[in-house]
């Protein structure tokens, strides 16, 4: 399956995410920041999606997915954002990076599903 980098400030939704996405069979890595996103990067590697909480202290996913796409080989890397904020603008911010963006509360299935479209015609081997 894919290498999903998935990148929240809350460790009670990382873990939910991964091992929602585990056990879709996926590998996972886990980053708390933005910061610790692009150090994963650096040394893993581009991930087949990243996976993006938008309201995070420091970078949020919003600002955080221009700086992961700006890394070489990582320009057409697609994402999924999960926010809290529903919003029109908020979700069209997202979506005019490019992006799926599900609210938060959401299901298992639909973040399976975008996690499952994104890497369509992305997933490689590797990581």
């Amino acid at each position: 399956m894919s290498r999903v980098l998935v990148v929240d400030d809350d460790p009670n939704m990382r873990d939910l995410l991964s091992f929602r996405l585990r056990k879709a069979g996926h590998r996972v890595i886990t980053a708390e920041s933005g910061a610790e996103a692009l150090d994963i990067m650096e040394t893993r590697g581009t991930p087949d999606v990243a996976v993006l909480d938008v309201t995070m202290p420091g970078m949020t996913g919003l600002e955080l997915l221009p700086a992961m796409r700006s890394r070489e080989g990582a320009a057409g890397m697609p994402a999924v954002f999960l926010s809290g904020r529903v919003g029109h603008a908020d979700v069209e911010a997202g979506r005019a990076l490019d992006a799926t963006y599900l609210t938060k509360p959401f299901s298992a299935i639909a973040l399976v599903n975008a996690v499952a479209r994104a890497t369509e015609e992305t997933a490689d081997a590797g990581w």
